[in-house]
């Protein structure tokens, strides 16, 4: 595994991205990311006690069609008004190298299961200004069903128009924070 300095870690929302991506009328994907997210990584001496959280403003859903965003942020989808916020908290981590499977407690409009996120080490460096950084990738597939996420419309030639699979990617830079000092 690549060397990464222990600490906590902010993620950096302007060089990270949280998105998914859902088959739309059985023929083609919609892809989607969120703008509004904040969380922290916690890299821990012993590996396998690392920990990460994410916490997704929900109605912050950029799917390039604003309408469609509208309806996704409605109560026939996810209801963003009284689900504004969704949550990532990490559980445990598996694995020690430079691909690994974080584990976790995923909640999406006021549901909560586990989720086992496949996560890829980008790198870690620390830069011109000394500032410790670290990159991952991760992604799962959820039933967005399992959710509570059932609105949907019966297509005419049969299927319909909404997936129940999601795939959520995930680009994460989190820079490392100062530890603050004891009194």
């Amino acid at each position: 595994m690549s060397t990464i300095p222990a600490g906590t870690y902010a993620i950096d929302t302007v060089h990270s991205e949280v998105g998914f991506v859902v088959r739309h009328s059985g023929i083609s994907k919609v892809r989607g990311r969120f703008t509004e997210f904040s969380g922290s990584i916690t890299i821990a001496e012993n590996f396998a006690d690392s920990s990460a959280q994410v916490t997704i403003q929900s109605g912050s859903v950029h799917t390039g069609n604003e309408q469609r965003d509208g309806h996704l942020t409605s109560p026939d989808f996810w209801d963003a008004a009284a689900n504004p916020e969704w949550t990532f908290v990490s559980t445990s981590v598996e694995g020690s190298g430079d691909e690994f499977t974080l584990h976790g407690d995923l909640t999406v409009n006021g549901v909560t299961k586990p989720v086992a996120l496949a996560v890829e080490l980008e790198g870690a460096l620390a830069d011109a200004e000394g500032e410790e950084k670290v990159g991952f990738s991760a992604q799962t597939s959820i039933s967005r069903k399992d959710y509570g996420l059932t609105w949907n419309v019966a297509l005419e030639g049969g299927g319909l128009l909404v997936g129940d699979k999601v795939t959520i990617s995930i680009e994460v830079q989190a820079a490392k924070q100062a530890v603050a000092a004891q009194a």
